[in-house]
């Protein structure tokens, strides 16, 4: 008897812990919302370029006698770059220089003093012929040798003009000497050519030349990276920059000089900083993404030395940030019937689905704006029915959100 009554009251207390338990409901995770960090970021991969690559070449045909740098070498504005065999055009120069020097040593005296000869023979010319006019008219001379005094004056005067117009060819700023000197000028500036200068202060990045070569113009002898302490857009730098094909769906958060994190791939362990420098007017519709232009910062020479022309680059770009909001990990968003986000909110032991409003979102929390206030616990198992009796076990949230 006494073992019936002990098995019936077993019975009854199972039957009671079911019951309490069946009517405290089931235990499910929950998280309560806190006010915390959120961040969005947009990662993607992008190439390392200069915004300045200048291909140095040559503007005449030679023979390069001389090549002063190799690749990696740094390089300020007008150094010697390339030297080509000079020895034709300076042939040209000295005859140039040969011929204006001619001019004003030789030509110009020689016309002016022909000058004066023809001056001094038209005088002559006309007392002669004034001589001749009175002795005619006193009837000692033939009118014959009066006519050959006139015909002698005619001729001088004649003279006198050559004279003078070839003397006034070869004045000082004539066209004649003008158009010596433009070709002592124009020889000068071919000589010239043959020293190839840096037009900037840059790092060589590419040589196509050596000494013996012949050389034409339109070819690329080497080619410089510019550094000259600001890129185009003013950010003080040495014109290093990423270029990143953005996917268009992650485009609407980007502005200008937001802040962005580089890392290399072969340097997986460092970080450099960069800031979005530009933003491509157009989209590419054949790949369906946008050239964004990251211009790399910071002071480290030793980091931006290792990002080289070229490489593959991881960027870190921060589009937004909230330094406290209300923040809940996405696996405790729905979408209720009518599209909008909710969460299942627990309150009293009983689950009631809310309506939220979202601000910022990344790829694993969002920000809620309207709904919620902080301390609310949220549940994230689903097919639980509104009005339910649940227990919850509370989660930890992590203190800052990326």
């Amino acid at each position: 008897m006494r073992i019936i009554v002990g098995v019936i009251i077993a019975v009854l207390c199972t039957a009671l812990v079911v019951g309490i338990q069946k009517w405290r409901g089931p235990v499910v995770s929950g998280l309560a919302v806190e006010l915390m960090p959120l961040e969005l970021r947009v990662v993607a991969s992008g190439e390392v370029r200069y915004q300045s690559l200048a291909h140095i070449g040559s503007e005449i045909t030679g023979t390069v006698i001389a090549r002063h740098v190799i690749e990696g070498d740094w390089v300020n504005s007008g150094d010697l770059l390339i030297e080509l065999n000079p020895s034709e055009l300076q042939s040209r120069l000295d005859q140039a220089k040969t011929q204006l020097q001619q001019l004003h040593k030789v030509s110009r005296p020689q016309a002016q003093a022909a000058l004066a000869e023809a001056q001094d023979n038209l005088s002559q010319a006309n007392r002669e012929a004034s001589r001749r006019e009175a002795l005619a008219a006193e009837g000692l001379i033939a009118a014959e040798q009066v006519e050959q005094a006139q015909r002698l004056k005619l001729n001088t005067q004649t003279a006198l003009t050559r004279a003078q117009l070839s003397a006034e060819a070869l004045a000082a700023g004539s066209t004649e000497e003008q158009l010596l000197q433009q070709r002592v000028a124009s020889a000068e500036a071919e000589l010239a050519k043959t020293r190839i200068y840096a037009p900037f202060t840059g790092r060589v990045q590419t040589r196509n030349v050596e000494p013996g070569d012949l050389v034409q113009p339109g070819k690329v002898l080497l080619e410089i990276a510019r550094s000259d302490g600001l890129d185009r857009y003013g950010t003080p730098g040495d014109g290093l920059e990423v270029v990143v094909a953005l996917d268009e769906k992650n485009f609407a958060p980007l502005q200008l000089q937001q802040q962005v994190q580089l890392i290399a791939d072969a340097w997986p362990e460092q970080t450099v900083p960069g800031v979005v420098s530009f933003i491509a007017p157009v989209v590419d519709s054949g790949r369906g993404t946008i050239d964004i232009h990251i211009s790399v910062l910071g002071d480290a020479a030793d980091q931006r030395s290792k990002l080289l022309n070229g490489m593959t680059v991881s960027a870190n770009i921060m589009v937004a940030d909230r330094e406290r909001t209300l923040v809940l990990p996405n696996d405790y968003l729905q979408v209720n019937a009518s599209g909008k986000p909710q969460v299942l909110h627990w309150s009293n032991g009983t689950v009631k689905p809310v309506e939220v409003q979202l601000g910022l979102r990344n790829m694993t929390h969002s920000e809620i704006t309207t709904g919620l206030a902080q301390g609310d616990i949220v549940l994230q198992t689903e097919g639980l029915n509104k009005g339910q009796r649940v227990r919850v076990r509370l989660e930890q949230p992590p203190y800052v959100i990326r």
